[in-house]
């Protein structure tokens, strides 16, 4: 039984991969596109983590990219909930999103784990490291605790299954196209160069986005062509 459950999804990763791939190179295009609310503006959603070696070492350049957006983009995290509903590292981004701390915290969450070894992986740890960083700990525990915050968690799993994230880094552009690093990069190639690919990938979706919505100018448009990879 299990060995038929494990099947039944490998053949729905499938179907849903041949179903995105006729979107062009270096993204794949959802069969259901998601609704946005973001106005003239596009929306730009990561999957990550902070466990992922490779989101923290994508993260310095989708920074850099996002500021050079400006304007033109609205940009979210969706932390994956990898341990289930009441995932603890996804927990406290919530909770610092709804602080309004993730600017001053998120790079030195990576940095802990990454570079310092630093295994925040329950609720407890989480908090204590926070706290030694410059948290008000009463405040992150009432936002902890706060409808908002589980009202954030859920909706972080229902985006994770209505996107079909199965891995991170992930990005989603305007709710129906999807790109990464492992998409936009080539078969060997390095990380480093990877990443890359996918920033070009991503000026690409935004512009492609823009030209479908009118907003850019005709010069603009003309340069909304496919990366080829």
């Amino acid at each position: 039984m299990r060995f038929m459950r494990l099947l039944l999804a490998a053949v729905a990763v499938m179907a849903f991969h041949q179903a995105a791939s006729a979107a062009g190179p270096g993204y794949n295009t959802l069969p259901t596109p998601q609704r946005t609310e973001t106005g003239k503006k596009v929306e730009v959603i990561e999957f990550f983590g902070y466990f992922c070696p490779h989101c923290f070492r994508f993260d310095p350049l989708l920074a850099a990219w996002v500021k050079k957006q400006g304007d033109n983009i609205v940009f979210r995290r969706v932390p994956l909930l990898v341990s289930g509903p009441n995932d603890p590292q996804a927990h406290a981004y919530a909770t610092l999103e709804s602080m309004g701390l993730t600017d001053a915290t998120h790079s030195k969450i990576f940095n802990a784990i990454h570079v310092n070894n630093a295994r925040l992986m329950t609720d407890d740890s989480m908090l204590d490291f926070l706290v030694k960083n410059g948290v008000d700990k009463a405040k992150y525990q009432e936002f902890f605790a706060s409808f908002a915050v589980q009202t954030k968690m859920k909706r972080y799993g229902q985006q994770a299954t209505a996107f079909k994230i199965d891995s991170v880094p992930t990005l989603v552009v305007d709710g129906q196209y999807v790109t990464s690093p492992s998409i936009a990069g080539q078969p060997g190639q390095a990380e480093p160069d990877s990443q890359a690919a996918a920033v070009k990938v991503l000026d690409l979706l935004v512009a492609k986005v823009q030209k479908d919505k009118g907003l850019l100018s005709a010069p603009a448009a003309a340069a909304t062509k496919p990366v080829k990879k």
